[in-house]
């Protein structure tokens, strides 16, 4: 388990604070202030690769409007903090996936969405379908549903957020990472 940090409390934001003619100004530790601009500015690399992918989409419409989280979608791994899995992936498709994981760069995050993502889904008797994208990729957040409402995957990416805010954003860099604890939510 990685280096859990207890949330921030008003005493501890009032010893920040430094007077200054005219007013005050916090001087806060940096890896406090990398771990609050982390959570707070998801970046995330989507497979829409079947009908999670239509729910996905939902949920960053106006109606529910990832944006005031945070939450935007990017084209590239080099730019992406979070992979969304939201779908079924073919044993073809599971190289290429994790060949983008590893391009995106550290710390990365994956939110496996819908039960396909998860273990396979009514598929998982196939053999052209990978029974959970856990088989290739380290998953932080299983979003559960056939397919998983938007308000599941918000809640997932909130479950997300305070996964990352508990972490210590500086202390990773030339250590090994945590064992990662994945949280499920379910519909």
């Amino acid at each position: 388990m990685g280096i859990v940090e207890k949330p921030l409390t008003q005493e501890e934001v009032d010893s920040w604070r430094v007077p200054v003619p005219g007013g005050a100004a916090l001087l806060a530790p940096l890896d406090r202030l990398a771990q609050w601009a982390r959570k707070n500015s998801l970046w995330s690399l989507t497979f829409g690769l079947s009908c999670c992918a239509i729910e996905m989409m939902a949920t960053a419409a106006p109606r529910y409007d990832l944006d005031r989280f945070g939450m935007f979608f990017r084209a590239t791994p080099r730019q992406a903090d979070v992979m969304i899995v939201a779908g079924w992936v073919s044993v073809k498709m599971a190289p290429f996936i994790k060949q983008l994981y590893d391009q995106m760069p550290e710390p990365k995050y994956v939110i496996a969405m819908g039960g396909c993502a998860s273990a396979g889904g009514p598929y998982r008797d196939s053999i052209t379908i990978v029974k959970g994208v856990d088989r290739f990729i380290p998953v932080d957040v299983y979003v559960y549903g056939c397919p998983p409402r938007p308000e599941n995957l918000i809640n997932g990416i909130l479950k997300l957020q305070e996964k990352i805010k508990r972490e210590r954003a500086l202390t990773r860099r030339g250590q090994p990472l945590p064992a990662r604890e994945p949280i499920v939510i379910e519909g």
